[in-house]
């Protein structure tokens, strides 16, 4: 069995994802390396190793999202939902929102923000 989740990128983070904002992803309802439940944190993966063209370190950091990414899961912040831990369902959406923003003539460094 499986799960269609409509997964959402914005705030610049669709430029990692093939520029494209909007992704329909099939995936397993039990988690192949686990035998329960799929987790959200499973689908943070999947989108690493299936989806992220580059950039790895603007998107994950330490396995899960990086610090400045809000994530959605159908319109509720992750917080509330236990984060990774959150059992997905078949037709859910998760959105992925960065959340570090720069100015015209800036480098972004994770943390920080420095002017050239």
């Amino acid at each position: 069995m499986s799960l269609d989740i409509k997964v959402e990128f914005s705030g610049g983070l669709e430029l990692l994802f093939s520029n494209q904002r909007q992704h329909s992803v099939t995936i397993p309802s039990i988690d192949p390396t686990t035998s329960e439940p799929t987790r959200l944190q499973y689908l943070i993966n999947y989108l690493r190793d299936n989806l992220l063209k580059e950039r790895l370190e603007l998107f994950v950091e330490n396995d899960t999202v990086r610090p400045g990414i809000l994530v959605l899961v159908n319109d509720t912040d992750w917080e509330l939902e236990g984060e990774g831990d959150y059992v997905l369902k078949d037709g859910d959406e998760i959105v992925f929102i960065s959340t570090l923003h720069g100015y015209a003539g800036s480098t972004i460094i994770p943390g920080r923000s420095i002017a050239q």
